[in-house]
């Protein structure tokens, strides 16, 4: 497998960088999504360069999982982009 999983939140949201470091550190919540995003996003990597092998349905279930982490993470990362 590459040591580049594409769909890191670095990647996603670079701009705002410091913003996510932050949130890291300061937001418990925060935290906890990024982590279990992380985990669902290197899992759906693994099955998309087939190092690691999963059913259609499994497959499409994290990828619905990570979508949902993306989604609330992104309007945390907006709130506290406005509150700034």
């Amino acid at each position: 497998m590459s040591q580049h999983t594409p769909n890191e939140l670095t990647q996603i949201f670079a701009r705002d960088r410091e913003l996510v470091t932050r949130l890291k550190t300061e937001d418990a919540h925060y935290a906890r999504l990024a982590d279990e995003y992380h985990e669902v996003n290197r899992q759906v990597h693994r099955i998309e360069a087939e190092t690691e092998a999963a059913s259609d349905e499994r497959f499409e279930t994290l990828k619905k999982q990570r979508l949902a982490l993306l989604d609330e993470i992104t309007a945390i990362i907006t709130r506290a982009r406005a509150a700034a």
